[in-house]
């Protein structure tokens, strides 16, 4: 069987149909990593779904524990681990992917769509964790399971899945289960897919993801507010303060005014390797503000190699029913996106030292959760060029190629602690609502991507120990 004829198997697993009703009893389980009440449904996507396909692709499995469980969360987002070993001495191939997705907002979606159902309207299949990431580690499993099939069960290289149930809530444990088990998990290469395209119609590689680092800044003044008639103009306003303390820090235009929370500044390679990409190409995208951030960056150097500074939420006073009073609390959550080459170890010293400079001492500066790091694999690694021209060679189409997400994802554990290469190949597109209600795929992107990802793993086979070995030798 040839690459072409492989390919054509994973067409026509999408043209049968049989992949919307695969997808159909992945996106029914309602795998909510953030519902601590129950973490039974991420057992059942692990046990009654990944585990029969992956055994009948001739894998070994297994339920492993989360690290971090602890006992007011028994049983807290598993892992599950898989390996199918042809020959210790070939090359070994990490990929990835999470079974949970966010709560479902049930009552926000559509009238006649369920976030637990997977509804067609028109190009679009809605349903929660249909692009996050459900129908993304579906496509490759599938894309390999043809190539397996064509090549007589020989792929002729090993493969090892991981498969986490906490990504949608920061990826508890993931970092201490790699660390755990470097030498289950020890491979050449890692490729896996998550977030989205550069746009619906551009086949895309990424490289790494912006790191993500939330803090809470909260103004506590006095207990309770006080009538604003009465005391108007004697009482300092907790809102105020919140107000020009965040003005401090980013101007009315986006462009953050701490250099301390800044990268190092825009490697040549990385803006060379963005050079030209136009972001919000899609006919669904909200329009981009031309004026906002920094005004030296193109839109895609923005947000593929720089930094930002968001204020998500604010709260002060009583916004649902408001009163003629002062309030005396404020608080806002807040966030930074970054990229390689930015000093994130010192984020909540250097944003306190800011804020005493500039007279904010009664603003109070905490960390909130987790960080994740910010990754980004040399554009000019030898297994960036050969996903490149194999997708090329696949779609007929110049490939996109992102130096790193501008999301968050936790490619630091695959990077840096399991020191693999890894390539990203995603499978949605920028406006799935993926978060949100009404998330969806694009079924056009999904065929596509069962062929991109049936020639990456064919080639794999035909290249992939050469690769390695070039490599090694650079």
């Amino acid at each position: 069987m040839s690459r072409q004829n492989t390919i054509a198997l994973s067409e026509s697993y999408f043209d049968s149909g049989e992949f919307f009703d695969v997808l159909s009893q992945r996106v029914a389980i309602k795998s909510e990593s953030q519902n601590r009440d129950d973490f039974q449904p991420l057992h059942a996507y692990l046990m009654d779904i990944m585990i029969p396909e992956l055994e009948a692709m001739g894998f070994t499995t297994r339920i492993m524990p989360n690290p971090v469980t602890d006992e007011e969360s028994p049983g807290s987002w598993p892992f599950l681990v898989a390996e199918r070993i042809e020959d210790v001495a070939y090359t070994t191939l990490l990929t990835y992917g999470h079974g949970d997705v966010v709560l479902g907002y049930d009552e926000q979606w559509y009238e006649g769509l369920s976030p637990w159902k997977l509804t067609k309207s028109g190009e679009r299949w809605y349903g929660r964790g249909a692009a996050d990431n459900k129908a993304q580690h579906t496509i490759n499993l599938a894309a390999l399971n043809s190539v397996l099939k064509t090549k007589d069960g020989k792929l002729g290289y090993n493969v090892k899945v991981l498969i986490e149930t906490g990504e949608e809530v920061g990826s508890p444990g993931l970092a201490e289960f790699c660390e755990l088990h470097k030498d289950i998990l020890k491979s050449d290469l890692f490729i896996a897919s998550d977030g989205p395209r550069l746009d619906s119609t551009s086949p895309t590689v990424f490289l790494g993801s912006r790191g993500g680092y939330n803090f809470d800044l909260t103004v506590k003044l006095r207990e309770g507010a006080h009538h604003s008639g009465n005391w108007g103009g004697l009482l300092s306003n907790a809102g105020t303060r919140l107000a020009h303390a965040w003005a401090s820090m980013v101007d009315a235009k986006g462009r953050i005014l701490v250099p301390s929370l800044l990268p190092e500044g825009l490697p040549d390679t990385v803006r060379e390797a963005l050079k030209g990409i136009q972001v919000g190409q899609d006919a669904n995208n909200p329009d981009i503000d031309l004026a906002w951030g920094e005004p030296e960056l193109t839109p895609a150097e923005q947000v593929f190699g720089w930094n930002t500074l968001e204020m998500l939420t604010c709260k002060t006073g009583n916004p649902d029913n408001p009163v003629n009073a002062i309030p005396g609390f404020a608080k806002a959550h807040c966030q930074i996106r970054f990229v390689v080459g930015t000093d994130s170890e010192h984020f909540l010293t250097n944003i306190r030292k800011h804020l005493d400079q500039h007279g904010f001492d009664d603003v109070i500066v905490e960390q909130n959760g987790e960080p994740m790091q910010a990754t980004r694999l040399n554009p000019n690694d030898p297994w960036v060029g050969w996903a490149l021209a194999s997708l090329e060679k696949t779609t007929h189409k110049k490939p996109t190629l992102l130096p790193n997400l501008g999301g968050s994802i936790p490619n630091h554990v695959f990077s840096d602690i399991l020191g693999l290469p890894t390539v990203w190949v995603p499978h949605s597109y920028p406006a799935c609502s993926q978060h949100a209600p009404n998330e969806h795929v694009l079924a056009p992107v999904c065929r596509e991507a069962l062929q991109i990802m049936t020639g990456l793993f064919w080639d794999l086979a035909e290249q992939g120990e050469h690769i390695k070995q070039s490599r090694n030798a650079a």
